[in-house]
């Protein structure tokens, strides 16, 4: 299995630098890497410039071409080669798992065997699942930065493609100083990327490890033969998009206190403010909705619903003060989307609990 190709394929985005550590792989094993930048339609020239960059079909081409020619799909990161086909093998012992969760752990615990230079690891704490490499041996430097980030997204990828998701990261972390080409981490990972941190990791919704893959060993063999299948920027429908823009809208866990910032909340409950709490265009935002059957006026509307039930069996506040509290302007207003909701006035609806 080739890389996976880290951002669009018809965007130069990719840093040279990566390229640089393939040729090092080349390098390391007294190999001429002509052969593999030719086929990549990469100038050797290009190699050496700093701020030169490579498009995602370029730098697929080169590591598909590296990892057979060298017979080794860690490219010289690790202390023993990684013969071609090892990463298939991850992909394969992790398809049979009933849900993803499982499917990370077999990963983690089979990478072990290819290699113990480095370990992968998923925690889960107060609902954030954590997916990181403790490196157990010191990695050359020339190679440190690319296995980090080549051995995050390689799982990344999988994940996502075996859920046939996108699954949001919340943070990554990365324990060396910024790199020049920081910009293409956001592209990468997405959300809020940390460097000098004490290791390399993603964060994500613990809620992901529950959903069930979606792949069979048909599908593996066809995503096999080409890494493109694999990169996130192709999982444009998020599972968990619907629940995720609920519980924005919702913000704090339900208190009396929730219930008085509900009303400035409104605001940050816009398509832009969602879509970019959540990392996605605005545009992104409302297509996948629709894909999921919903739309984020259907989402407010059943957060206002539900919060102003809520407060109408809870409180004994002026419905006045609960229409202003979930975000309409009048109590006449409130009424009729209130009858629209329940058939009933939300008098009608709190009578019974006085």
């Amino acid at each position: 299995m080739s890389s996976p190709s880290f951002l669009s394929p018809a965007r130069a985005a990719t840093p040279m630098a990566f390229v640089r550590a393939i040729v090092r792989g080349y390098e390391r094993y007294g190999v001429d890497p002509s052969g593999a930048l030719r086929a990549a339609q990469i100038a050797p020239r290009d190699v050496a410039k700093p701020g030169a960059r490579v498009t995602a079909v370029q730098f697929e081409t080169l590591n598909a071409h590296a990892m057979q020619e060298l017979d080794d799909e860690a490219l010289g990161w690790f202390t023993r080669k990684l013969p071609w086909g090892s990463y298939g093998m991850l992909c394969r012992a992790s398809l049979g798992s009933p849900d993803l969760g499982l499917a990370i752990k077999r990963w983690c615990r089979h990478h072990r065997l290819l290699t113990d230079d480095i370990a992968l690891d998923l925690q889960v704490l107060g609902g954030v699942a954590t997916l990181s490499i403790t490196e157990q041996r010191p990695l050359d430097k020339a190679f440190r930065e690319f296995c980090l980030v080549s051995s995050l997204r390689f799982l990344h990828g999988y994940a996502c493609w075996a859920i046939d998701s996108r699954i949001s990261l919340r943070h990554a972390t990365f324990p060396f100083a910024a790199p020049s080409h920081r910009d293409a981490y956001a592209l990468m990972f997405a959300g809020d990327v940390r460097f000098d941190a004490a290791r390399a990791s993603y964060s994500f919704d613990e809620r992901y490890l529950a959903l069930p893959l979606q792949r069979d060993e048909r599908a593996l063999r066809t995503m096999l033969k080409r890494a493109l299948p694999l990169t996130v920027l192709q999982y444009r429908r998020d599972r968990l998009l619907g629940q995720r823009v609920r519980e924005l809208m919702r913000g704090p866990a339900d208190s009396e206190a929730s219930s008085h910032a509900t009303a400035p909340r409104a605001a940050s409950n816009t398509a832009d403010a969602l879509a970019s709490a959540l990392n996605v265009s605005a545009r992104t935002l409302h297509r996948q909705l629709k894909d999921e059957g919903t739309s984020l006026q259907a989402i407010k509307d059943e957060v206002r619903r539900d919060e102003a039930q809520r407060q109408l069996r809870r409180t004994t506040k002026p419905i006045k003060q609960i229409a202003l509290a979930v975000g309409f302007r009048n109590e006449k207003s409130f009424a009729r989307a209130f009858r629209d909701w329940t058939g009933m006035t939300p008098g009608a609806f709190r009578r019974p609990a006085e």
